[in-house]
């Protein structure tokens, strides 16, 4: 078995087990890494090694794992761009579109081309949230396992549905919880009820709430939640999700993305549901990108606050929280490319991730690999070899730049995919170029 030396590196200590070196200041350790095959073989400070390629203190993260996507929907925008970017415009503008144009075939041509743009920035693993109703399901669920099967290698994948709460209540809770159990899946929804935006919970909100984890607990699956994306004050759901996690003894993994309406909660109440989230053990996925587009958009105003949750309060109260993407070029956003490396970057500026810089580069990697259950977004001896250089030597430097020279490996080898032309997507979108 051939192998090799990467020297004079720096790697955050949050994505690093089993290296004993200096941290800097912004807690970055100098490091030479081994790769033997697919394999990293060794660890060992800077100086270390006698030969190899001299890094020049540039940046490497494992490979990126983006724990919250919604591939199905991804780069339908020119075909059925949001009118005025709102959420229920959103809304509005997919159920139109998903209605006789979200064929197998549409959906996974599109869904491999947002992988593509993955595999090229660097990921490996994505968790994806698939839209689930009745008439549409088995078609949506059976084109994500072919596209499981053939990325499998290149990308692990996995899927989450995601249907409004009243979905669960009858005869289609039980379909749509049988067809994710089928697929080795995650059961996903909404906190608001078909039509709907994230406002007042209704009257029947905890009794379809115990319906929904009943339904998961029968068949031993873990949750996936879309939290009260928005901000209404009287989206309040992220607390009942976690005492009633509490209260039936959940065994299951729990995840909830979004929870803007926690950031304008009274500080009493915000606390509170704090405390709730960690003692129930759930993780919190935030996509400030995708946030910062929807929220508190008004016509002619000037937003008001960022549309993202607490994440500093979370995380000091020991609440795993990882950065993901959220949706690219469909109308509840109208950007992104599934680069986490941008993710990173955009994140820190809104979110204040900086000053310390914490253990925050771990939330595009580490943690949302240990959230899902995903073997990557570590670097560690026996780990395959998947790696993301920069020449970036600190935190201004990497997120000053999108870095589209950084190399990627995979298993050991540099990795040639670049991302693919939007051109190949004109005749499934319509544009006329």
């Amino acid at each position: 078995m051939t192998g090799f030396w990467l020297r004079n590196a720096r790697a955050h200590g949050a994505v690093v087990e089993g290296l004993q070196a200096p941290a800097d200041a912004e807690g970055y350790l100098r490091l030479d890494l081994r790769i033997e095959g697919d394999k990293i073989a060794a660890l060992a400070p800077a100086g270390s090694a006698a030969e190899g390629q001299d890094l020049q203190g540039g940046i490497l993260f494992p490979g990126f794992v983006d724990a919250h996507t919604h591939i199905d929907k991804g780069h339908i925008w020119p075909r059925a761009p949001n009118a005025d970017g709102s959420f229920l415009g959103a809304l509005t503008a997919v159920m139109a579109d998903r209605t006789g144009r979200w064929t197998a075939e549409d959906m996974s041509a599109r869904a491999d081309f947002a992988l593509r743009c993955a595999l090229a920035h660097g990921t490996v693993a994505i968790r994806t949230h698939l839209d689930t109703y009745a008439e549409h399901a088995p078609v949506t669920w059976a084109m994500f396992a072919r596209l499981r099967d053939a990325w499998a290698g290149r990308i692990a994948l996995q899927a989450s549905s995601i249907a409004p709460l009243d979905r669960f209540w009858g005869e289609e809770g039980e379909m749509i919880a049988d067809t994710v159990a089928r697929h080795g899946g995650i059961l996903g929804m909404v906190t608001r009820l078909t039509g709907g935006v994230h406002d007042a919970m209704p009257a029947e909100f905890q009794p379809m709430l115990d319906r929904f984890f009943a339904l998961a607990e029968e068949r031993q699956l873990d949750l996936d939640l879309h939290v009260d994306e928005s901000g209404e004050s009287g989206a309040r759901a992220l607390r009942e999700v976690a005492l009633t996690a509490v209260r039936r003894g959940f065994k299951g993994r729990i995840q909830c993305g979004h929870c803007c309406a926690l950031a304008i909660q009274p500080e009493v109440f915000a606390r509170e549901t704090i405390v709730a989230v960690a003692d129930a053990g759930i993780a919190i996925v935030v996509l400030p990108m995708c946030n910062m587009y929807l929220q508190d958009r008004v016509p002619g105003r000037t937003p008001r606050w960022r549309g993202v949750t607490l994440v500093h309060e979370l995380a000091q109260a020991g609440v795993r929280v990882s950065l993901a993407s959220d949706n690219t070029r469909d109308p509840f956003y109208a950007y992104g490319d599934l680069d986490m490396l941008e993710v990173l970057r955009e994140s820190t500026r809104i979110l204040h991730l900086d000053h310390p810089v914490g253990a925050w580069p771990a939330a595009v990697c580490r943690t949302p690999a240990e959230v899902c259950g995903f073997d990557a977004g570590v670097l560690r001896l026996g780990a395959t070899a998947d790696l993301v250089l920069t020449r970036a030597r600190m935190t201004t430097e990497l997120l000053s730049r999108p870095w589209h020279d950084r190399v990627v490996l995979r298993a050991g080898r540099v990795q040639e995919a670049a991302v693919p032309d939007y051109a190949e997507l004109d005749a499934l979108t319509g544009f006329a170029g």
